[in-house]
């Protein structure tokens, strides 16, 4: 884990807070540290970091930089150092000021408050809902050093462990997209091939926890016999985006399987189309392995509904997602903006800034 403290040199608590973090923290992370806007671009560029822990408010340049980073992936934690309390949120301060911070606050995995007066005042502004209350030890002692640079450290980890689709590499989302194939077939007779590279397992496992297809991964993970970390993501603490909800199962969306497939299938496409997930799209490719499925019927009863486009795009993510084969699909794929579209609701489910 790579993070780089940002700050103001000229605010002297701040300094010794930062000094006592990165003495608190470097036998778990790489720390590097900038106050200036040119040194946060060299620090981005030459050490990639995972984090950006900004303290305080810095200026607008400053915080231009930080989003050009947060732009390229790298994560953001804010601690406001008491720039929230009541008297620093007046509205006769400048505005292009708050305007920018406001940017950067929403941008944030994590904001951290020092106190209870200042997290209340903060949540009334309703600029960020992951907020973290963490005194200073450098100001007061109801908190240990050590307890603090704990309770900070464990917030660098809950970030990390959030999304996880967008920190994963190639190699994972080749074996996640081979184990989903076989969770869906049962059957390690199907043709999958996994990647010999490392895999991240941590993310692999958590985000099948977060789209609530862990039953499918793990059963996969069975068949294949593959031998995988023991890791209860059960018990991971993680950010979520405001209106995120853990997905249910298609029949509680749009009713039981009474024996009509055609009308079941379109029932579940419909219900695709109006909010994509993962989990929907697993139980449709199991719904086309069926060997009831007439695939003429179902293309008549698409087209009387209007949802022909849409699910020819549909079959192009199917296969790219669970290796649905172009011989079970009622339509040929379709690869447009449409598809695109889907692409990005599936990608963006995870994601706080969404």
């Amino acid at each position: 884990m790579k993070v780089l403290f940002v700050y103001q040199k000229s605010e002297s608590l701040i300094q010794r807070h930062v000094s006592m973090l990165a003495d608190g923290l470097r036998l778990s992370a790489t720390i590097d540290k900038a106050d200036s806007v040119s040194a946060i671009r060299k620090a981005v560029k030459d050490q990639q970091p995972d984090i950006i822990h900004c303290h305080g408010c810095p200026s607008i340049s400053a915080i231009r930089a930080i989003l050009s980073a947060a732009n390229k992936g790298v994560r953001l934690v804010l601690t406001l150092h008491g720039k929230m309390e009541p008297w620093a949120t007046e509205s006769s301060h400048n505005m292009p000021a708050i305007y920018w911070q406001k940017q950067l606050i929403h941008r944030a995995y994590a904001v951290i408050l020092m106190g209870r007066l200042e997290l209340t005042n903060f949540q009334k502004l309703g600029w960020n809902r992951r907020t973290e209350e963490i005194h200073n030890a450098v100001t007061t002692n109801t908190i240990s050093r050590q307890e603090m640079c704990a309770a900070i450290f464990a917030v660098y980890q809950k970030v990390l462990d959030s999304n996880t689709l967008q920190l994963m590499d190639e190699p994972t989302a080749r074996m996640l997209r081979a184990i989903i194939k076989i969770g869906i077939m049962g059957d390690r007779r199907w043709t999958v091939v996994l990647p010999s590279e490392d895999v991240n397992w941590r993310h692999l496992l958590l985000y099948a926890e977060h789209e609530h297809i862990r039953n499918y991964v793990d059963y996969g993970i069975n068949i294949l016999g593959l031998s995988v970390p023991a890791i209860d993501t059960t018990r991971i603490d993680a950010y979520f985006p405001d209106n995120y909800e853990t997905p249910k199962p298609i029949r509680e969306m749009v009713g039981d399987y009474k024996g009509k497939e055609t009308d079941y299938l379109v029932r579940i496409i419909h219900q695709i189309r109006q909010r994509p997930l993962l989990l929907h799209l697993i139980e449709l490719t199991r719904e086309l392995y069926r060997d009831t499925v007439d695939d003429e019927q179902l293309a008549k009863r698409l087209e009387e509904k209007k949802l022909i486009a849409f699910t020819r795009s549909l079959m192009q993510v199917l296969n790219e997602q669970t290796a649905l084969d172009e011989g079970y699909m009622p339509l040929p794929p379709a690869d447009n903006r449409l598809t695109q579209q889907i692409r990005r609701q599936l990608e963006n489910h995870l994601d706080i800034e969404d």
